[in-house]
């Protein structure tokens, strides 16, 4: 993969971060990047004014710097700009952002040098790792204190990484040999404009979404054998007469899931005519969400592959001052897809409480000794908290807009909170199903002798090596756990 010239994917940054080695610069991306700063030199050269390059920021866009002062100008913006605050995002994130970066800036319009970008590929590769905390992005200018922050190490200064254990990072570089730089004109508001903050949150949430969209199929089929539904509502046949891609693939999905299931034949015999919702518009809800993630991929792969400063230098005769930095692009499809993933916890804790209500011969509470045990009467609560939770985060963040920078940035899109709200959102998704799959497992129980499909019977098994079946009360917040941690380490097979 190349800097600056291939189209990346989400996947491939995720791959990249894992391996910061598959990710070169090659000739090309050389040369555009050193045409980029030999035009911005000749700028400096030159008497023409332009922003950020000669002037100061924001609104001292008015005030001239002689050529004498423009590398202090730049690290002046870097210290002054990294005031984030708040717990430090993952060790991931920062890969991410590093990468996005690196990515955009070796696109050949940012000035940046190929000194400072080369830089930032030793520490990838070297796994020094700036320490950026979570808040203080407006997400208009582009993220300026998370990336800031990100920035830092390159002049000396912050902290990095190092034993998952924030250190100062001049003792760092000692280690590793390597000097602070020394920004040149541009460099610091080429660094620091941009998207790259938002950006990661919406990769690092596509990853985790990719998965749960899928687990909450498997869930939803795994509750369904142990509720005896029917599997009627799948069929190709209604999705094709309402062609929605997301509900589609949830419909086929289910049906592969619930293929061969000797407890589905049984619905056939009862006397319920139609299941509730939470059962029979799976494909629906589930589908939307779909739908959802489909739409922020598609765009978080388009600002992937952009470049997101200002100004944009064109040639030494020609630059703009735009907006490409303002987040509002991301904003938005990261309000939407949040959700969308708060809906599949929802829908999830419906299935789950209807798995206690004691219907269709199954016990009340899914335990034989109810009275004296509780059986999982409270795990439903917790379900019940965190989907009310995630609920509560999905204002957009989006639709607040606070006017920065003395009036000079009058709209700012707040992306850096939909992002890491989304997030939020879908790891308390990971609790949701861990209680799903505890009741359904445990449903399948009083299910036997009667079969499963075939991935069903290999979750139930994979998570019988975890859970045993409820016999009397125990530590029930034991097994959410271990459910949980199947999750997180993708033990749980959703194909």
């Amino acid at each position: 993969m190349i800097y600056g010239v291939n189209t990346f994917t989400f996947h491939d940054v995720l791959k990249i971060a894992k391996n910061p080695e598959i990710a070169k610069i090659d000739s090309q991306a050389r040369e555009q990047i050193l045409r980029s700063q030999e035009n911005v030199r000749k700028i400096v050269a030159s008497d023409r004014t332009v922003y950020g390059i000669n002037t100061g920021f924001g609104p001292l866009c008015d005030v001239k710097i002689s050529e004498e002062e423009t590398a202090q100008l730049q690290h002046n913006l870097i210290i002054s700009h990294a005031v984030g605050v708040g717990k430090p995002i993952n060790k991931e994130l920062s890969k991410i952002m590093m990468i996005a970066k690196i990515h955009a800036l070796s696109k050949g319009y940012s000035g940046v040098s190929l000194e400072v970008i080369e830089r930032m590929q030793l520490m990838l590769q070297k796994d020094v790792i700036p320490v950026i905390p979570e808040q203080g992005s407006v997400g208009a200018s582009g993220d300026l204190a998370p990336l800031a922050h990100m920035v830092l190490p390159l002049v000396g200064l912050g902290k990095v990484w190092k034993n998952d254990q924030p250190h100062d990072t001049a003792s760092v570089l000692q280690e590793h040999g390597l000097l602070p730089l020394q920004l040149g004109p541009k460099e610091g508001l080429g660094l620091i404009n941009g998207t790259q903050f938002i950006l990661a949150h919406a990769i690092q949430g596509l990853e985790k979404m990719e998965y749960l969209l899928d687990l909450a199929d498997l869930a939803a089929a795994m509750s369904l054998e142990a509720y005896r539904g029917s599997s009627s509502p799948f069929r190709k046949e209604l999705h094709e007469i309402r062609p929605f891609e997301g509900s589609r693939k949830s419909a086929s999905r289910m049906l592969k899931f619930l293929k061969n299931s000797e407890n589905l034949k049984s619905h056939e015999f009862c006397d319920r005519v139609q299941d509730p919702y939470s059962f029979r518009c799976v494909p629906q809800v589930h589908g939307a969400s779909r739908n959802a993630f489909t739409h922020l991929r598609a765009l978080a792969e388009t600002e992937l592959n952009s470049v997101t400063d200002n100004p944009i230098i064109l040639s030494e005769e020609e630059s703009i001052s735009g907006g490409n930095f303002h987040g509002q692009l991301m904003a938005l499809p990261l309000d939407y897809a949040t959700l969308a993933a708060a809906e599949l916890g929802n829908i999830s804790d419906r299935r789950s409480y209807l798995l206690l209500e004691g219907k269709f011969g199954l016990p009340r509470l899914l335990t034989e000794s109810s009275g004296l045990n509780s059986g999982f009467m409270i795990p439903q609560y917790t379900s019940a908290a965190l989907v009310t939770e995630n609920k509560t985060l999905c204002f957009p963040a989006s639709a607040d807009s606070i006017p920065t920078s003395l009036g000079q940035e009058d709209h700012v899109s707040m992306g850096s909170i939909s992002g890491r709200k989304f997030n939020q959102v879908l790891d308390n998704l990971v609790n949701i199903f861990s209680v799903e799959l505890m009741f359904a497992a445990q449903g399948l129980e009083f299910r036997r002798p009667a079969k499963c499909s075939k991935i069903v019977e290999e979750n139930y098994a994979i998570i019988r090596s975890k859970v045993d079946k409820l016999e009397d009360d125990r530590l029930i917040g034991d097994d959410m756990l271990a459910i949980a941690q199947l999750i997180l380490d993708r033990k749980i097979v959703v194909h």
